[in-house]
């Protein structure tokens, strides 16, 4: 049941962070925007890490493969998608369109066990899931 919560509060601050970046973008620009929401994530961290945890920084160099440390990288192109995608299609499209895309590419690196996860069956339940999930965003923006 934690876990659930987690992911819904996940959720609910992705959408929010999406649209407030978008307004700091409007009223600054993409770069300035991006670079400020990365800055003020690294120093959110760092309080928090120097706060509760205080493990070495030195663990990062025994991390393996070494390309699973470009989530930061990751995590700025995620930034400049949200902000452009949201200002060109509005909140709610845009979110639906993200975890669509977030649920597809999850599915496939289960199902084929990619970076080092186990590899999962296929099924056609979750398929058909997947299928009614874009269902749905057709539903949501279809105009009568």
């Amino acid at each position: 049941m934690t876990g659930i919560f987690i992911a819904l509060i996940s959720g609910a601050l992705m959408s929010l962070q999406g649209v407030f970046n978008t307004e700091v973008t409007k009223q600054s620009s993409m770069w300035v925007s991006a670079s400020w929401v990365q800055f003020s994530a690294l120093a959110t961290c760092l309080v928090i890490w120097a706060a509760f945890d205080r493990s070495s920084f030195m663990a990062l160099l025994k991390v393996n493969p070494k390309y699973m440390m470009l989530g930061g990288v990751f995590g700025a192109f995620i930034t400049y998608t949200v902000i452009q995608s949201m200002s060109v299609l509005g909140p709610a499209k845009a979110t639906m369109l993200i975890v669509i895309a977030q649920l597809t590419i999850s599915w496939v690196v289960e199902l084929f066990g990619m970076f080092g996860l186990d590899k999962s069956a296929f099924s056609w339940r979750k398929c058909v899931g997947l299928l009614i999930a874009a269902a749905g965003v057709v539903l949501f923006e279809w105009e009568t």
